[in-house]
């Protein structure tokens, strides 16, 4: 790795520092706005102002925001999540299991949504122009156009409703078997898949015309080498940091969506938790969860750029 290379890596993980650091800031002080009080929503609205103004103080509520932070942050540091103000449970505990739910149904829908994306990202570049470029072009920008929760509410009601093929609910401690993995993922996974491939077939396709039109592999092209040698030994090596960054951005979608995903069809992941965080305003358990997200954005953007800037040629 030369001096250059090396530069520009530590360079984006410094910036990836920094915007972890603005994001933590961000995400306190915003869950701070959230309407109601903590203490009366826990105690409920009969309690006393001796009890609330008790419970407050307990919580370390009736401090200056800028003093909860700065304990929020060192805790974070430490790797201590908090203790929920709902369950007066660890939060490190709450999340473990959901989070693994979480990756579960993040992991299978990469597994079935990347290799899809890719194919059909690189063969309507290939076929740039014809019939078949068109039919894809077409199904992905209506599939941009629809939101996800219209999309799982539509698989919900084809599915379940009218077909009765799969259940409307998704639980994942009731896979004991593969049938019982594709019953319990089938919804989640396909509507996740719509929403995540759509986007990653066009960036895709951008990415391998762009590298097409590139001089050298036009002189290729007059050489004689046939399409699919100039797609798979000149244009993907060299279009392999924009693919990467497409892969990236559309996972780093699963983020979000999946949020919307897990409501819908009550799967139990870390972003339903947070879900139910926000009923209760438990503020370290929203906060947890969100940093979460925003940590798991944040990794697959930098490793995206790595992988970008390691696979340029010109920085070879």
């Amino acid at each position: 790795m030369n001096r250059q290379v090396l530069s520009l890596v530590l360079g984006r993980l410094f910036v990836a520092m920094v915007t972890l650091v603005i994001v933590s800031f961000a995400v306190f002080f915003a869950t701070t706005l959230l309407p109601g009080d903590t203490a009366t929503i826990l105690l409920g609205q009969a309690a006393t102002p001796e009890a609330v103004e008790g419970l407050r103080k307990a919580m370390h509520l009736d401090e200056p925001a800028l003093f909860r932070f700065l304990r929020w942050s060192v805790g974070l540091l430490q790797g201590d999540l908090g203790t929920s103000y709902a369950n007066e449970m660890p939060i490190a505990a709450l999340i473990a299991g959901r989070f693994v739910n979480t990756l579960k149904l993040a992991g299978v829908t990469a597994l079935f949504s990347v290799p899809i994306a890719l194919t059909l990202g690189i063969t309507a570049a290939m076929l740039r122009g014809t019939l078949y470029d068109r039919i894809v072009t077409v199904i992905t920008i209506g599939v941009i156009s629809v939101p996800e929760f219209m999309v799982a509410t539509s698989a919900a009601l084809i599915f379940a409703v009218y077909l009765k093929w799969l259940p409307a609910l998704s639980f994942a401690n009731e896979v004991h078997s593969l049938a019982d993995l594709l019953r319990v993922y089938a919804m989640p996974v396909i509507t996740l898949t719509f929403v995540v491939s759509a986007q990653m077939i066009r960036m895709t396709r951008a990415a391998v015309i762009e590298t097409l039109n590139t001089p050298y592999v036009e002189m290729a092209l007059l050489k004689g080498a046939s399409r699919p040698r100039i797609v798979f030994r000149h244009a993907l090596p060299n279009a392999l940091g924009p693919i990467v960054n497409a892969v990236a951005l559309s996972l780093s979608y699963l983020l979000g969506g999946v949020i919307i995903v897990e409501t819908i069809f009550n799967y139990p992941g870390i972003a339903k938790l947070m879900l139910d965080g926000v009923a209760t305003r438990d503020l370290p358990l929203i906060q947890s969860c969100a940093m979460i997200f925003c940590l798991g954005y944040l990794l697959l953007i930098t490793i995206a750029d790595i992988i970008a800037i390691l696979s340029n040629p010109r920085l070879r």
